[in-house]
C-alpha cells in the first residue's frame, strides 16, 4: 500500500474515483482502500464526504458507487457531447443499413476510449461498450487514430508492448507500421479478427474544422464475405459528420 503523505486530496479523490470500472461499479470502502492505495480509514473519511455531496453514493448493502451528481457534472462540462450529439444521426442511419455495432472513439492516452455505441439483439460479439477502451493496435478504431496521430504517438505505441488477442492481431511493430500507412492511404481501416475471430472491424476519421482527424466512426460486424459492402456505408457517414463538424 502507498503512503502519500505529501499528496493532495484532490489526488486521493481522483484514486477513489478512479477504483470503479464497468465490470465492478459497486464496492465496499475496503476494496475501495485497496484498489486506490490508501489507508482504509482515509478512504472511508473521503468517501463519506464525497457521499454528502453526491459525487459517490451507497447502495442499501453499504457499498458505493459512482454518484448521480458526478455524471451530471461532467455530463454537463464534457466537451465530446457536442460530437456525439452530432454523430448520432449519423451513427443511426448507418445502424439501419449494418444492423450490428456502430460506434464512435476518440483518442485517449494510448487508448481508444468508446464515447457512444448503438447495437441490436443478435449483433456479433463485441468487447466494447460505452466509456470502455481498448489498445490503440487492435481496433478499427484505434488504428485509424494512431495513423493520424502525432509522430510521438505513433513512436510511443510501436515501442510499447503489443497485447496479442488472436492470432490475427498486430503483434509486431513491423507490421503495425504497414497496416497504418495502408489505413493511411486507403482512408479507413479494416480489422478483420483483430478481437474476436468472429467480428470484423471497419473505421474512418472524422475530422474537425482545420481537417485534423478528431474521432473515428466504426462499425463490428460479421467476420465474413459481407464485410467489404459495408465499407462505403462507413466512409459515407464519416464524411457526412465531419462535414456536420466544419471538417
Amino acid at each position: 500500500m502507498r503512503t502519500p503523505h505529501s499528496e493532495s486530496v484532490l489526488s486521493r479523490t481522483v484514486r477513489i474515483i478512479e477504483a470503479f470500472s464497468p465490470d465492478e461499479p459497486a464496492l465496499t470502502v475496503s476494496e475501495i482502500a485497496r484498489r486506490s492505495g490508501l489507508h482504509v480509514a482515509t478512504a472511508s473519511g473521503l468517501v463519506g464526504e464525497l457521499v454528502a455531496h453526491g459525487l459517490l453514493g451507497r447502495d442499501t448493502d453499504r457499498k458505493v458507487r459512482l454518484g448521480v451528481r458526478l455524471w451530471e457534472l461532467v455530463t454537463r462540462a464534457s466537451p465530446t457531447l457536442s460530437l456525439r450529439d452530432t454523430a448520432l444521426p449519423f451513427m443511426d442511419g448507418v445502424h439501419d443499413v449494418v444492423g450490428h455495432h456502430v460506434q464512435l472513439g476518440v483518442l485517449d492516452g494510448g487508448e481508444v476510449l468508446f464515447l457512444e455505441r448503438l447495437s441490436a439483439p443478435g449483433s456479433v460479439v463485441n468487447y466494447t461498450r460505452v466509456a470502455g477502451r481498448l489498445p490503440l493496435h487492435v481496433s478499427s478504431s484505434g488504428l485509424v487514430l494512431l495513423a493520424h496521430s502525432s509522430p510521438d504517438i505513433k513512436e510511443r505505441a510501436l515501442a510499447a508492448p503489443l497485447t496479442v488477442y488472436t492470432s490475427d492481431t498486430p503483434a509486431t511493430p513491423a507490421r503495425l507500421r504497414s497496416l497504418l500507412a495502408d489505413v493511411r492511404l486507403r482512408g479507413f481501416a479494416y480489422c478483420p479478427g483483430f478481437v474476436h475471430e468472429e467480428a470484423l472491424g471497419i473505421a474512418a476519421p472524422v475530422r474537425a474544422t482545420k481537417g485534423e482527424v478528431i474521432a473515428a466512426l466504426s462499425v463490428i460486424v460479421p467476420n465474413d464475405a459481407t464485410g467489404r459492402a459495408v465499407v462505403p456505408v462507413v466512409r459515407t457517414a464519416a464524411r457526412g459528420l465531419s462535414r456536420a463538424l466544419g471538417g
